[in-house]
């Protein structure tokens, strides 16, 4: 259970206090427990709701580090990713992944037979501890019919075949924060959402809690905890400058955004495309519960955050490459249901390329209060391993109590959308009761919280403002507050 009550976790004792609820916080929270720290977990807003709940929803495997030999890296992603699978198999799959290729450059029939061989031997331990259903099969490079087979629309002329792989989805990624609260919490972490963290508490130069903001009562409490770790994402510079100073290399600024497309998938599997032009970008093609997630475009940031930072011209340019990359698919904006975006660290100022490694600034050896961390990083697959290197620093003695999958709670598994909405037809009673134990397990407080990061119910936004309006007389909200509740969800489309 997660279970929302700041005055109660006003009155223990804590080890470690984190700042931020996304993927990273949340990992942190979870790694900590495993290793018998006892933590307590802010987040502003809702949980994974910022930039974890707008990405891709793939598990990479690090293919993409071949290119560059950067082995560490790859080897490192290959390990998430079967820690993923192993963990998690009901909410992380196998995905099929098709490039096709045109002999341009690396993308050559010849290179890309090499790559695969090197991947499949690099991780040769990818499918070790994971359940069946869940094991990657080896890549392979298929011929031009071969590739037609799988993608009817590709482009024909000049195709030389194409690279097949597979990597790791995630579909439902905000169950799968969710998922790991529950894990935290059944080990003894404690999760608060709608609280904000106000400043630290010291005392002779050293961390002794956290002042927070209950921002639905507007009382304010103290955690008490000897560590504060700032895992504030796309805020951490700006936490990190209020409790002790700015550190730029925390988080640079820089946009990516996915667009969810209103069509159906152009191939069984996913697809790695890019315009056929000098420099440009590679687009994966996501299939995702019959519609396409495409992402990823990145371009560079200046100056402060925005609310909204994606211009129609972004999204036009997107549009405009994934048509140049698929003759015939011919997208138009009215296909664009969503826009999930969101800010990633940058390798440097105005840049569009991303940080390489995640950033870890310990506060107490650079004048500021012994006991404060502030940590970034880059990638959701890669969240756990930075957490676990992290309490390597932080807590150095702690070890994880056991690392079998068995020790995961039961997942508490939401009803599908098609289920719920039958039972809101046939069955209101019992409807009812899938919502009061969302909302009562699940620190529930929005109607945002309940279709977007609880469920995919409103992943759609059609469907979103139709199972809204069905919920509202549920929960007893008058129209005041389902008005509220449908504007929060019109929100979040953009």
């Amino acid at each position: 259970m997660i279970r929302r009550d700041p005055a109660a976790a006003a009155a223990g004792q804590f080890d470690l206090a984190i700042v931020g609820g996304g993927i990273y916080g949340v990992t942190l929270a979870l790694e900590a427990a495993r290793r018998g720290v006892r933590s307590v977990l802010v987040e502003r807003d809702d949980f994974g709701g910022a930039t974890s709940w707008n990405s891709l929803r793939i598990v990479h495997g690090g293919l993409r580090y071949l290119q560059t030999l950067d082995l560490p890296r790859f080897r490192e992603s290959v390990v998430e990713r079967r820690w993923w699978l192993a963990h998690f198999p009901d909410l992380v799959r196998p995905l099929p992944c098709l490039m096709p290729l045109y002999g341009n450059g690396m993308r050559r029939p010849a290179v890309l037979r090499i790559a695969l061989a090197m991947n499949d031997i690099l991780s040769a331990r990818r499918n070790v501890g994971v359940d069946a259903h869940c094991t990657l099969p080896r890549g392979r490079v298929l011929n031009p019919a071969q590739t037609a087979a799988h993608f009817p629309g590709v482009e024909t002329q000049g195709l030389r075949g194409a690279a097949l792989w597979h990597d790791a989805a995630m579909p439902d990624s905000q169950r799968l924060i969710v998922e790991l609260l529950h894990w935290a919490g059944s080990a003894g972490a404690v999760a608060l959402n709608y609280t904000e963290a106000g400043g630290i508490v010291a005392a002779g130069g050293t961390v002794r809690g956290l002042a927070v903001r209950d921002r639905l009562t507007d009382e304010e409490h103290l955690l008490a905890a000897p560590v504060v770790i700032n895992c504030a994402g796309p805020w951490c510079r700006e936490l990190a400058a209020m409790f002790h100073r700015d550190f730029p290399e925390l988080f640079r600024l820089s946009l990516a955004f996915n667009v969810l497309l209103d069509r159906t998938p152009p191939a069984d599997t996913a697809l790695g495309v890019e315009p056929r032009e000098p420099g440009a970008r590679t687009y994966f093609l996501h299939p995702w519960k019959g519609k396409v997630l495409a992402g990823t475009f990145h371009a560079p940031w200046e100056g402060p955050r925005a609310d909204d930072a994606v211009e129609e011209g972004h999204v036009a340019e997107f549009l405009g490459d994934l048509n140049q990359a698929i003759p015939g698919f011919d997208l138009r904006p009215a296909d664009v249901l969503r826009v999930h975006w969101g800010y990633l660290p940058a390798a440097a100022e105005g840049s569009a390329a991303l940080a390489a490694r995640e950033v870890l600034v310990d506060h107490g050896s650079t004048g500021g209060p012994r006991g404060l961390f502030s940590v970034s990083g880059v990638k959701f697959t890669t969240a756990r391993r930075v957490a676990e290197r992290t309490l390597r620093t932080v807590f150095p003695a702690a070890r994880p109590a056991a690392r079998s999958p068995t020790c995961r709670p039961a997942p508490a598994t939401p009803a599908s959308l098609a289920q719920f909405e039958d039972w809101l037809s046939r069955e209101p009673e019992r409807a009812a009761q899938e919502v009061r134990r969302l909302v009562e397990t699940e620190a529930v407080i929005h109607i945002d919280d309940l279709v977007l990061r609880r469920t995919d119910w409103g992943m759609d936004p059609r469907e979103g403002r139709r199972i809204a309006t069905g919920i509202a007389p549920l929960l007893g909200w008058d129209d005041d507050r389902l008005r509220s509740g449908l504007a929060r969800l019109a929100g979040a489309e953009r």
